[in-house]
């Protein structure tokens, strides 16, 4: 009782059937609505969340707390038994709406009648990405390289389980009978399925192995932080005020990551100092990774994140912003006027078989710019992993792409773009493809590396141990416990 006491007094109410900081209690029929939704979600994290874990006991970490300081609670706990809930940042009474037309009147506490449809299909969009991500990494708890792993695994699951509890209390407290059935419509589709697939295209594709999850918790989650941030400035406040708590949690899936990747780096450049040996091949023959099949897994994972920007020049992004609900990447901190209607933004696109900028307005580029803020932030994790190679001495750095390679969606989809920018026919682009992209066989070569590893402190051998554990914990210690 003393742990519930506490909670709540911090404004989190653990004894509810759903956990909340949002006065669920005084609305009895949301309250229903929502403990009506709650079997579906349990059923669906049963039948698509991680496998074989109802009897595991998970370190985890548990909000008790949306303060910057005290948010968080470790402790073991069975994968079925943890606690989802709704948690909102405190709202600000005095908070202004700060882009868009409507500058400088209050945020909304409602939604807006013009604005409903728009704002339900940026929430539905968002909460899409969340069960779609836990039904992509299913499978991966069954070849974890290490229980330090594995519980990192389990963390990431559990906390896009919450997050998309954050979208559909919004469906269900703002949107009435629409929004009701958008949330059960979020439990029925399935990441991959051929009929009724995820919204978008990139949590569709497979993540079969441990190195797809780490750069897909690099490159797709951090696309997560930007879209998030972005919504964390949008005049609905109730959105804002959750976005800007899924943010906190987020930060620990980027973690995850930026350095499960640079675990991999590491180790395989040990074998390639120890061993004294630099050919793909005869890296491959120690049992690691090499640099090369690491460069063709970035190369995807960075492509396909990008196109889930969506076209550089879009009305329904300058719609938008103008309206006030999806704002710039730190907009607040900006300095202009926060209408843009007389600014432009360069974007590039395919003229004349070469890649030129053309200056556009920048309200409908504003994809093209949250875009550019991720790639800022990306290059400077992909220049944190460089170092590893340049301190063993190896010859060696992991690139980006040119933004227009193997581009699905915008101004390079239907083109053909090299690593470096170079408009190629569609011959030459193919003939050279698999240079550039993971082959089949460098996916049966990876998968062929993934054996589960559970004894405690103990690491696969294609990847290196981290530099401390979770909440100051040893490496050694026992994450997750099997009955």
């Amino acid at each position: 009782m003393s742990q519930i006491s506490d909670v709540r007094q911090q404004g989190i109410d653990y004894s509810q059937r759903v956990p909340n900081n949002v006065n669920l209690s005084n609305d009895r029929v949301l309250q229903r609505a929502l403990e009506q939704w709650q079997p579906g979600f349990l059923n669906w994290w049963k039948d698509t969340g991680p496998v074989d874990t109802s009897t595991l006991q998970v370190y985890l970490r548990t909000a008790v707390s949306v303060d910057r300081d005290g948010w968080a609670n470790f402790g073991y706990v069975r994968m079925p038994e943890y606690r989802w809930g709704i948690f909102l940042v405190p709202q600000d009474e005095n908070r202004r709406i700060h882009f868009g037309d409507h500058v400088g009147s209050p945020a909304w506490q409602d939604v807006p009648g013009e604005y409903r449809s728009p704002l339900r299909r940026i929430i539905v969009t968002q909460g899409d990405t969340e069960p779609a991500s836990v039904e992509q990494q299913k499978l991966l708890g069954k070849t974890c390289p290490s229980l330090y792993d594995l519980r990192n695994l389990f963390q990431v699951n559990v906390e896009e389980g919450r997050h998309l509890w954050a979208m559909v209390y919004l469906l269900h407290r703002h949107f009435g009978r629409d929004g009701r059935e958008e949330a059960e419509a979020l439990l029925q589709r399935r990441s991959g399925d051929p009929n009724n697939p995820r919204i978008l295209t990139a949590f569709n594709e497979k993540t079969a192995n441990w190195l797809a999850f780490y750069m897909f918790t690099f490159f797709t989650d951090r696309d997560g932080k930007f879209q998030l941030a972005a919504l964390a400035e949008s005049a609905f406040d109730p959105l804002a005020r959750t976005c800007r708590f899924m943010l906190t949690e987020e930060a620990h899936h980027m973690f995850v990551g930026e350095s499960g990747v640079a675990r991999v780096v590491q180790r395989t450049c040990e074998v390639m100092r120890d061993r004294n040996v630099r050919d793909p091949e005869q890296v491959r023959a120690q049992g690691v990774i090499d640099l090369e099949t690491l460069q063709r897994f970035v190369n995807f994972h960075y492509s396909v994140t990008l196109d889930l920007y969506g076209a550089e020049v879009s009305s329904n992004a300058a719609n938008f912003y103008t309206a006030g609900l999806k704002g710039r990447y730190g907009e607040s901190k900006l300095e202009d006027d926060h209408r843009l209607t007389d600014a432009t933004y360069t974007v590039q696109e395919v003229e004349g078989g070469k890649i030129v900028g053309k200056s556009v307005p920048s309200l409908p580029a504003l994809n093209a710019r949250l875009r550019d803020d991720y790639i800022k932030e990306i290059e400077a994790g992909v220049d944190r992993w460089n170092r590893i190679p340049a301190k063993f001495g190896i010859p060696f750095s992991i690139t980006l792409p040119h933004a227009g390679f193997h581009r699905k969606i915008g101004n390079f989809a239907g083109h053909y773009i090299s690593p470096d920018g170079q408009v190629l026919s569609q011959h030459a682009w193919e003939a050279a493809a698999p240079k550039w992209l993971p082959t089949d066989t460098d996916h049966a070569f990876v998968d062929s590396l993934m054996g589960r590893v559970i004894e405690p402190g103990k690491f696969a051998n294609w990847i290196a141990a981290p530099a401390r554990g979770i909440n100051d914990q040893p490496i050694e210690f026992e994450y997750v416990r099997f009955d």
